[in-house]
């Protein structure tokens, strides 16, 4: 009898392989070159990202520092996702790119699965899932005349769905000394610019009427939209940009009853709607409260005096949330049954920060990890 033979259609296997890891997909991409191809297209590269996202795929970055001296280096470490193995450190990651500044890399993002690293006027993409990183060239924005020094403040970073672009805002002041013949008024003044994937470059944008600050310890990235906290001429605020249109907006802060003098105030992607995370500056038990918008804000929810635990760090996947204790170690609670559970991984005081991610095939069109001579080490000990 004839040895029969069946032949999986193109689409359907290029659907089953939209649902392996990018770590499994790295090695496939040997097996043809219309295979390598494949990968490559934005069709598939959206397919996989949209199965990671439906089947809630999530990956972990702690980002972490063990002292606060110039000899202390922040670094990142990838945290297991495997059920039971308890969130333990797989590796630990230095980026050499940033390695010369102290409290560097802030992190924004991500969006689609890419990082923006940034520290002074040092800006990077990382694509963590594969390994690719990109230094994102000097702006060639025109300071003002008679600029004595420049400093780079907030920036964000954003997915421009009408272009297929990924865009870069930074936010720049300009110091100076009065000139009144040059018409420089004051001490300072500001600038935004804007970098674009496509084109590898930067623009200036005109600058909004309020200004952001702070660094963000969540994602800060909402469906297209980059969002800071930020002071008017007489409040606080939330000051937004559109990565398509390229424009600000300004929205209010939850109507939460207290002041920012006694709480914290966190920007955050929640189930894809801003949220903002609140809880009070001072104290050993710590509430936190959840506000939502849609439309408007709501407060979705309360979490009510935790003991000895800081901040809080992020969400989980069944909403358990990241926080760090008073012991400056990672724990995790579980609201269903209040539960605390330590993790084992110590850092130095308020330097955590946990990153959740969705892998992604996104290129970045910069080089790989070993090329930037970034360094991955196992974990010899899971709690270090």
């Amino acid at each position: 009898m004839p040895e029969t033979r069946f032949e999986v259609p193109e689409m359907v296997r290029l659907e089953i392989l939209s649902k392996l890891p990018v770590k499994s997909l790295t090695r496939f991409r040997c097996v043809c070159k219309s295979w390598c191809s494949s990968f490559q297209t934005p069709h598939f590269i959206t397919k996989h990202q949209q199965n990671n996202l439906h089947n809630n795929n999530l990956n972990l970055l702690l980002k972490r520092c063990l002292g606060n001296t110039r000899d202390d280096i922040y670094y990142f470490s990838q945290l297991s996702t495997e059920k039971g193995q308890n969130f333990s450190v797989q590796d630990n990651i230095h980026l050499p790119f940033f390695e010369d500044c102290w409290y560097a890399p802030v992190v924004s993002g991500p969006c689609n699965g890419l990082l923006c690293l940034h520290d002074a006027d040092k800006v990077a993409l990382w694509n963590p899932s594969t390994r690719e990183f990109k230094t994102l060239p000097q702006s060639t924005v025109q300071r003002p005349p008679s600029v004595d020094s420049t400093s780079f403040g907030c920036v964000g970073i954003g997915f421009d769905s009408q272009n297929g672009d990924y865009k870069v805002v930074r936010f720049v002041t300009n110091y100076f000394e009065e000139n009144e013949d040059e018409g420089l008024m004051g001490d300072w003044n500001h600038q935004v610019e804007l970098y674009s994937l496509k084109s590898d470059s930067w623009k200036e944008i005109s600058v909004p009427g309020v200004q952001p600050y702070g660094s963000p310890l969540f994602n800060n990235y909402v469906n297209g939209f980059y969002y800071w906290q930020a002071i008017g001429d007489s409040d606080y605020l939330i000051l937004s940009f559109d990565m398509v249109n390229e424009k600000f907006s300004a929205l209010p802060l939850p109507e939460f009853g207290g002041s920012l003098a006694e709480y914290y105030l966190e920007l955050l992607d929640f189930n894809g709607l801003l949220g903002a995370i609140i809880y009070p500056r001072e104290g050993t038990d710590k509430s936190f409260d959840l506000w939502v918008m849609n439309g408007s804000w709501t407060k979705q929810f309360s979490i009510e005096s935790l003991p000895r635990v800081e901040r809080p760090l992020g969400f989980w996947k069944n909403g358990e949330l990241f926080l760090e204790s008073s012991d400056h170690e990672l724990v995790l609670f579980d609201p269903s049954t209040r539960e605390l559970k330590s993790l084992g991984i110590h850092a130095y005081q308020e330097t955590m920060q946990i990153i959740t991610y969705v892998e992604s095939l996104v290129p970045i069109n910069g080089r790989s990890e070993r090329e930037e001579l970034i360094i991955r080490r196992p974990a010899g000990d899971a709690s270090n």
